[in-house]
Formats: C-alpha cells, structure tokens, sequence
C-alpha cells in the first residue's frame, strides 16, 4: 500500500486501542506537523511505521503525564521525536514555561531516551537532512555492540540497513544500498550469517533473504 493508506492503517490502530485521556491526545494532538513528519521524513526512508507509536504517554517527572510527538521503541532502543512549530504562542511563553519544557526533555534522557527535535519548517524545507538524521540515530545505536564484534564498515551498514528497514533484507536491496556486486555482498552477508548476526528468513540451498539474529536485536547496553 502506499502512504495514504498505511498511515490511515497506522493512525486507526492506535485510535482502536486507546482509551480516556490517551486517546484524547492522539485525537487532538496528533495534527499536520506530525503528518508531514511521517510522510516526508519517515516513509521515505522506511515504507512502515513499525516501532512507532505517536502521542505516546510518558510519566512526568512529576508524578503526572507527558505526551511525546512520537516515540520509537524496540529492544535497548528508545527514541524520542518531536515537531515544534514556530508561531505567536512562542513569543508569549513564560520563563516558567520555558524551564519547565528544558526540564521535560532533561528528565527525559536521564531515564534513557534518546530526544531528536524538528522544527516545521525543516521537516517541510528540508525533508532530506532529516531523514539523514534518523538514519544516523537509529543506526548510532549499534555502534558499541557492533565495535565490539570487530565488524567491518560494510558489514556495520548491512545490519543497519536490516534494523532500518525492520524485517527481512533481500541481496538486491544491499547490492543497490552499498553499490555493491552481488558476489560481493554474498561474501558479506554470507560471513554475518556464520557469525549468527544474521540468519535465513527464506531459501533453503540458496539463501532468498535474510533477517536479524537475536544477539542484534537484543544489544548489551
């Protein structure tokens, strides 16, 4: 399906399973920003909205709830995104308001998340730095556990590409992302395989694709 209808999909599942105050803010909060977000940032670059959940409720330093714009979640991973628009309302916040909002994201990344902030406009002017930008997000999180197993760059960016894309990789897909030969990211996809980093999701005598090992998916933090 294409984007009208996945985010339709998308959109009606979290309404379905919400009730009271968290589907009220999902009803009300959930508005052109963040719509613009998902189709010029994130469908671009993913083409699902797996491991996001928008309008998601958190506990508020104190003792009450906040909302994130959206939040991405998967094992040892949890990301923070939020759209801020620019307009009059801005100009009329109260220094209490401001220190309350920098105290918000503070507490935040003290409980483990990961904040990443775009304004309007740079989602709308400027969708391709921001996909650059959760591309490297999403991916940095790797990079402790991949350094420890003595990965090579290319090997690095084949499992990024599988966190990425969230299900099965097919040898095409590598060989266009890399700019690679086929007997090149056989040889690649091949030495992950024996190294259990990755393990066959279709094939049997020729491997057709390839999904994400338990040890990647589930990273000592």
């Amino acid at each position: 399906m294409g984007f009208e209808k996945e985010y339709q999909a998308f959109l009606d599942a979290h309404l379905q399973a919400r009730t009271g105050e968290r589907l009220r803010r999902l009803q009300e909060g959930h508005n052109q920003a963040e719509m613009l977000f998902l189709k010029q940032v994130w469908w671009p670059l993913f083409h699902h909205f797996k491991y996001l959940h928008p309008e998601f409720e958190v506990d508020d330093f104190k003792d009450g709830k906040r909302y994130l714009d959206f939040a991405y979640i998967r094992p040892g991973i949890r990301i923070c995104f939020e759209i801020d628009g620019f307009g009059p309302h801005l100009k009329s916040i109260s220094r209490w308001q401001f220190s309350d909002n920098l105290e918000r994201q503070n507490q935040l990344v003290i409980d483990g998340w990961t904040v990443i902030r775009f304004s309007y406009d740079q989602v709308k002017e400027n969708p391709r730095r921001c996909q650059q930008i959760v591309q490297q997000v999403i991916g940095q999180w790797l990079g402790n556990e991949l350094d420890q197993n003595s990965l090579s760059f290319v090997e690095k960016e084949v499992l990024r590409l599988a966190i990425r894309k969230g299900e099965a990789i097919f040898p095409k897909e590598v060989e266009k992302h890399l700019k690679l030969s086929d007997k090149s990211v056989r040889k690649v996809l091949s030495q992950l395989a024996d190294r259990k980093m990755l393990l066959p999701a279709s094939g049997i005598k020729r491997i057709r694709s390839y999904r994400l090992g338990d040890q990647v998916k589930h990273p000592i933090r």
